[in-house]
């Protein structure tokens, strides 16, 4: 387990998406709407930073007795999804912090609707956003928040689905499943992958 109150080794919690209000209802940027959760709970604002994100320092989570959690840098790339890697890159240089503290959460077609799970390294699944970020780094051990948004109905392309705002439905349910994978962010910073996991992958 973490220690939160002793541990001052800072974290980098990225969300994917695409900037502008076009795209900020799609399900590919659902990485980014996690973001935005953590920083109401914080009570923080995402500032304009020269990484090429929005970003902003704090506690993350509480840890054992109620005390805060570790530090942390919360972020959303101000770039395109495919160009994630150049501001992840320069956020873990800016506020060093080492690979195996980033987090980058993300949608994930392979998983149901709804659901959230945590792993470690492994591949993209064909995320442009996850190929970049590996890409600029060099490496693929980095832990990841896997948003499910399930797959694209009939033969809808997955660009498609990904790129096209949550229906009405799934709209009703978003602020569950946003907190959710916030839960897990939290998790995962203040006990550790392996204790997130036993919680967070356990049936409801």
């Amino acid at each position: 387990m973490i220690d939160a109150v002793t541990d001052t080794t800072p974290w980098l919690v990225v969300g994917l998406g695409n900037p502008g209000p076009r795209y900020a209802g799609n399900r590919h940027n659902v990485g980014a709407i996690v973001v935005d959760e953590l920083a109401e709970r914080a009570g923080v604002s995402l500032r304009t930073h020269k990484a090429r994100a929005v970003a902003a320092q704090l506690r993350i989570g509480t840890g054992p007795g109620g005390v805060p959690g570790p530090p942390a840098v919360i972020a959303v790339p101000s770039s395109y999804m495919n160009e994630s890697g150049g501001p992840v890159k320069a956020l873990l240089s800016f506020f060093s912090v080492p690979v195996e503290r980033l987090v980058v959460v993300h949608d994930e077609l392979d998983i149901d609707a709804g659901v959230v799970r945590l792993k470690r390294g492994g591949g993209e699944g064909g995320h442009n956003g996850l190929r970049s970020i590996t890409s600029s780094l060099g490496t693929k051990d980095y832990h990841r928040v896997r948003v499910g948004i399930g797959r694209p109905p009939g033969r809808m392309e997955a660009a498609d689905y990904v790129l096209r705002d949550f229906s009405p439905t799934e709209r009703k349910e978003l602020p569950f499943l946003v907190g959710d994978a916030a839960d897990a962010v939290e998790q995962l910073v203040t006990v550790g992958l392996l204790d997130a996991q036993q919680r967070v992958h356990a049936p409801r």
